[in-house]
């Protein structure tokens, strides 16, 4: 669609004005008119059959295409610039090409062509200045049209700033007509050059509307060639190291002109040869199954051809290759040397590398394309005598372009291959054997370290069921522990609603003990139990002493015992008679402590507070004791009848 629209634009406006040149070539005009009109009906055929994205699905179905674009603004405009006003002719003439007009109103259709091509090409920057020469030369040939129009309207040569007067040859011709007024129009849009001034109002508004427009093609020319220069900057700064500030930088700390003189070598090497080391920055924005593709195909060739690597399966390597960076080396510089800590291994992928002895002059071989170094130092292999350290010196003999992949990147991916790990291991342990640099006792350990870590793996397991299991508990605990708190509230109702049938020496400690809730039920457990073991061993004591004193408490003992039991047989069926018989009970009880030999009145006053409290103790626990029980055959009675029922 680029063709006949900027056909359009450009020859309708040009046989509009210049009708010489309109006459002179009218078949010419009217063959590229039509064919012109035949691709604006193909385009919008092509266009009914064009499918569209709709939630990311590629829509191709063609009832549903036709019906999206007939539905469109852009089928309406489609349809506009396709009337056929060419039947106008027989109204106005042959010569007037203005009634095709409607046709430009395809130039939406121009700029998405113009945007895709800029998406689509290798060279955006290139074309983005040509793009913008293109408007620039309709913008100046539409304003030499209408130039040309005004000075045939206000008289040719009538003044020095319309067209010359053609009676005059060397302004008669079509081919200087055009050509000065486009030299014309260029030189009011540029402001380059000396115009002529106006004389009449409709040259000074032509002016003043030129200038106008001049001031916004400046201002366009001089933004996009600056967007152009800026982007090439950064495409530079992106893909090759900033010269400038390391240049700065050592001429600030007065480097030597040696160092200096290898850097600039350094850098015109990256230059020539395009090699691009920030290859990770550059490919950031584009996703990770991209990267990856991108990675495979530039690299994997490389690292397929190493032979450490040559038997993993293909997603390590697809792992690895995102891992790798490249790295050059100077004429003479040294790689690595012998006994430095090792946190990276090499693998050649251009340029040759020497194996040098400590002197820097014997060469025990030479290392070419896809061979690596250095693995050994990152393999954490057990029993290897030299640990991390390097065991050889590498010197670079011309440019080298070397691939590194660090120990931390390694050991993150072997992490998820670990049959690939063991394999590298493997094959290290044979390459330290041949070198003499493998402990016996490595194996050994190493098995004892894979045992050790499958019983820790084992343990953590358990531990995690372990845990899962006193989760469960908890839950059933805190569970419980509700249904607890909710049984006694219903037994504090309960006794609550027996509260008027009791008399009022029970009321204040059943009150007390409703207003202590759970935890007070806990406390008069807890002194339930040291009371009955304050009690045992008091009759211990008891038995160890007089006879008539174990006698007497023994009666009362059994007489209490007795009485328990036949409460527990009869059942608490009349709460006051219960009431009662601990009141009788709380009575014999005083009688016996008073009646005990041994002990007159002057005993009983000295200790008279003492058994006061002792007697308050018991009765309070006495009464706790009853109200229990009470509530317990209640709920028996409950159940009996519930069951009669």
């Amino acid at each position: 669609m680029i063709f006949p629209i900027v056909y359009n634009w450009v020859i309708i406006i040009l046989r509009t004005c210049f009708t010489t040149i309109a006459v002179s070539y009218l078949p010419v005009w009217l063959t590229l008119d039509y064919m012109a009109d035949v691709m604006y009906l193909v385009d919008m055929i092509i266009t009914v059959h064009t499918g569209y994205l709709d939630q990311g699905i590629l829509i191709k179905d063609v009832l549903h295409l036709r019906k999206r674009y007939l539905h469109s603004k852009s089928f309406l405009r489609d349809l506009l610039s396709l009337l056929p006003t060419d039947f106008l002719y027989f109204v106005f003439g042959i010569q007037a090409p203005l009634v095709r007009i409607n046709r430009l109103l395809r130039i939406p259709r121009l700029t998405e062509a113009l945007d895709r091509m800029e998406t689509r090409t290798s060279s955006p920057n290139t074309f983005r200045i040509s793009k913008l020469m293109i408007y620039i030369f309709v913008l100046i040939h539409w304003n030499a049209c209408l130039y040309f129009a005004l000075s045939s309207y206000i008289g040719f040569g009538s003044d020095r700033w319309v067209y010359p007067n053609m009676t005059n040859p060397e302004f008669a011709s079509m081919r200087r007509q055009y050509f000065y007024c486009f030299w014309f129009s260029a030189q009011i849009f540029t402001t380059v050059g000396d115009t002529p001034l106006p004389k009449r109002e409709e040259e000074y508004l032509f002016m003043i509307a030129d200038l106008l427009i001049a001031v916004l093609v400046f201002a366009s020319i001089v933004g996009n060639v600056g967007n152009v220069i800026t982007s090439l900057r950064d495409r530079d700064n992106v893909f090759f190291p900033n010269h400038e500030l390391v240049k700065a930088y050592l001429r600030s700390h007065h480097i030597s002109k040696e160092l200096r003189q290898r850097i600039d070598n350094w850098y015109q090497h990256l230059h020539i040869n395009k090699k691009i080391m920030r290859e990770n920055e550059i490919l950031q924005q584009l996703p990770v199954h991209l990267r990856t593709e991108i990675a495979v195909s530039v690299h994997l060739p490389t690292l397929s051809k190493v032979t450490i690597f040559q038997s993993c399966e293909k997603s390590l390597l697809e792992e690895l290759v995102l891992k790798l960076t490249p790295q050059v080396f100077s004429p003479g510089e040294y790689v690595c040397r012998k006994g430095d800590v090792g946190h990276e291994m090499y693998i050649i992928r251009e340029g040759k590398l020497a194996v040098v002895a400590d002197d820097g002059v014997t060469e025990y071989a030479v290392l070419g394309e896809s061979n690596f170094f250095g693995e050994i130092s990152i393999l954490n292999i057990k029993g290897n005598k030299s640990g991390n350290r390097r065991t050889a010196n590498i010197r670079s003999i011309g440019y080298s372009d070397l691939f590194s992949l660090s120990k931390e990147d390694l050991t993150n991916v072997l992490s998820e291959f670990p049959a690939a790990k063991r394999h590298l291991e493997e094959k290290g342990r044979q390459i330290l054997t041949k070198m003499g640099k493998l402990e016996e006792s490595g194996e050994q350990e190493e098995v004892e370290a894979e045992k050790m870590e499958t019983k820790i793996s084992r343990l953590e397991s358990k531990l995690e069921i372990l845990q899962t299991k006193l989760a469960r508990l908890m839950m059933e605990l805190e569970s419980s522990h509700r249904k607890m708190l909710a049984r006694v509230e219903q037994l504090e109702w309960e006794v609550a609603t027996m509260e008027p049938q009791l008399p009022e020496d029970g009321e204040g400690e059943r009150e007390k003990g409703r207003s202590e809730g759970v935890g007070g039920e806990i406390g008069w457990d807890r002194e339930e139990a040291e009371g009955e073991a304050d009690e045992g061993a008091e009759v211990k004591k008891q038995g160890q002493g007089e006879d008539g004193d174990v006698t007497k408490e023994g009666d009362g003992e059994s007489t209490k015992s007795t009485r328990v039991v036949e409460g527990d047989k009869c059942g608490l069926k009349d709460p006051g008679d219960q009431v009662k018989k601990n009141e009788d009970d709380r009575e014999k009880n005083r009688e016996k402590g008073d009646d005990r030999p041994g002990k007159g009145d002057g005993a009983e006053i000295e200790h008279e507070d003492e058994k006061d409290e002792i007697s308050g103790e018991r009765e309070s626990e006495e009464g706790r004791e009853n109200v229990e029980e009470d509530s317990e055959n209640v709920e028996m009675e409950q159940k009996d009848g519930g069951q009669k029922k």
